[in-house]
């Protein structure tokens, strides 16, 4: 390993404890299990090498926005590290004509919010499974939106229950739970709140659909006291872009 890479390393390394720290601490704050709640290692925009050094670090859930960036990384990724385990999730907004690709390569889209992507995803999954392109489910999370802004993504609180059934209803889908960003004009607490409320909802229906992705750098400890079981963590992570 060079100098520079000694040096991002433990700049990772680093990083890694004190997030894995404040996971801690709010996680004794409300009374939880730290090892309930996941770290997902939001990596848009960040070089292959990074993705690396972090699963030499332990790391194994990565994020990409975008379909294009990420399976470019993930191949890059098998190269540097042919023994690494790493599950991709997309966690942008996904365009349909983009599901067939995604499949060869993602775990798990984090971010679905129609119909239309429902059944595209579907659709692409059946198709890679048949051709061996993967073997198992796509996992998926619905994101709530908890503001119903059209241009943030993510759907209307009381869309979410018969988004999820769709979900539940493919044959090469699984529902993992939901997802939400919380909006920069509501308060986080109010936002997850109110997203705990959809997810026990969804858990009720679909009781194995126990995922809650919600919290980033920002907001993770609120996230954490309001049920949270998966964070999406970037720029304490990684650093500034």
């Amino acid at each position: 390993m060079t100098a520079p890479q000694d040096d991002r390393r433990a700049e990772l390394a680093e990083a890694l404890a004190a997030v894995r720290e404040r996971l801690a601490a709010a996680a004794r704050a409300a009374g939880r299990d730290a090892g309930e709640v996941r770290l997902l290692a939001v990596t848009k925009t960040w070089p292959a090498s990074d993705v690396a050094l972090l699963t030499d670090l332990g790391l194994d859930a990565f994020g990409e926005n975008k379909e294009q960036e990420g399976a470019a990384k993930a191949a890059e990724l098998s190269a540097l590290r042919p023994d690494a385990v790493a599950r991709w999730h997309v966690v942008g907004r996904l365009q349909r004509n983009k599901a067939r690709s995604l499949v060869r390569w993602a775990h798990a889209v984090d971010s679905v919010d129609s119909a239309r992507l429902v059944d595209a995803l579907e659709s692409a999954a059946a198709k890679a499974v048949d051709a061996g392109e993967r073997t198992d489910a796509l996992e998926v999370l619905v994101q709530v939106s908890v503001d119903a802004d059209p241009g943030r993504g993510g759907a209307p609180v009381a869309e979410v229950p018969a988004l999820a059934d769709r979900v539940a209803g493919c044959a090469h889908l699984h529902l993992g739970g939901v997802m939400t960003v919380a909006p920069q004009d509501v308060a986080p607490e109010e936002a997850f709140a109110t997203v705990w409320e959809v997810a026990q909802r969804v858990r009720v229906a679909h009781p194995h659909a126990t995922t809650l992705s919600a919290g980033m750098s920002g907001d993770l400890e609120a996230a954490v006291a309001h049920g949270s079981t998966c964070v999406r963590v970037g720029t304490a992570l990684l650093g500034r872009r």
